[in-house]
């Protein structure tokens, strides 16, 4: 595995890029960094090229002041796709990387051959009113507010951050040096608006998902996987949109489906990028 910094869309982005193949381009969210990915990356290498980038102002990327909306990182995405000259990847996105891996399949379709997102909400497409009926996630509207999070939450990173990674894992937590990772990726006052300027950017991320259902449907094949909380909400939000789409619902699992369940996710994820290589899936029907 190689880790480097690519200059795209003016900003460095950090990528972790090993195995060779049809790419796969993977998409972290909330607290994570590229590290997300570790126990499927070995998996996902054996048939293909995985490339595990940091987003925009987290992790090694680029500490950027502005440009969190899932349209701009979606316009990351393509620029480190362009500057490694990689023409298409299957693109799998999970929480704030599930809005930009969809933008980016609805606006360059002819670029990403399969798409995967996972426990996210595409903006406010139909079919998360259920899953919204009490009100967004506690957390939405603290890290929405301009300053006020990162104020607060400087010197207690350990402990807030641990909180996400407990409860996204049905209290199983992450392997140690995992958490170390985040928390240091995570920690300090600009490191720390860097990861909750992604939410106040949600709104203008939601108008962008708006206009581009608006323009078109998704044609890219797409698998929506959910666990808990967000189940088959995601599933319900795409149905309606998308040409061809797979769906599967995790049992016993948290919404850190990378770390909780690898042993479910890694051959999920493998049997759906195998139509790039062998036109048959092993994915039930």
């Amino acid at each position: 595995m190689r880790e480097y910094r690519v200059e795209a869309n003016g900003i460095k982005i950090a990528v972790a890029d090993v195995g060779e193949g049809p790419a796969v381009l993977l998409l972290h969210g909330f607290p994570h960094t590229w590290r997300l990915w570790s126990a499927v990356i070995p998996h996902l290498a054996r048939d293909h090229r995985v490339l595990a980038p940091d987003l925009r102002g987290l992790g090694a990327t680029t500490r950027a002041t502005g440009g969190y909306d899932a349209g701009n990182l979606a316009a990351d995405a393509e620029a480190l796709l362009d500057a490694l000259d990689v023409p298409t990847a299957s693109v799998v996105g999970i929480d704030a990387g599930a809005p930009p891996a969809f933008l980016l399949a609805m606006r360059r379709p002819e670029r990403v051959r399969r798409l995967v997102l996972m426990e996210s909400l595409l903006g406010r497409l139909p079919g998360a009113e259920a899953f919204l009926d009490g009100g967004p996630p506690w957390w939405f509207g603290f890290h929405a507010v301009p300053g006020l999070a990162e104020t607060v939450l400087a010197g207690h990173e350990a402990e807030y951050l641990g909180w996400f990674l407990d409860v996204g894992t049905r209290g199983h937590g992450v392997p140690p040096e995992i958490r170390e990772h985040f928390i240091a990726a995570y920690r300090g006052r600009e490191s720390l608006r860097c990861a909750f300027d992604h939410y106040r950017a949600m709104p203008a991320g939601a108008t962008q998902i708006a206009d581009a259902v608006a323009a078109g449907r998704l044609t890219v094949p797409a698998l929506a996987i959910g666990a808990h909380p967000v189940g088959d909400t995601l599933a319900r939000q795409l149905r309606p949109i998308a040409d061809d789409l797979t769906t599967h619902l995790v049992q016993d699992c948290g919404h850190i489906i990378p770390l909780d369940r690898p042993d479910v996710l890694a051959p999920l994820l493998t049997s759906f990028l195998d139509l790039d290589l062998t036109g048959a899936s092993r994915l039930a029907p």
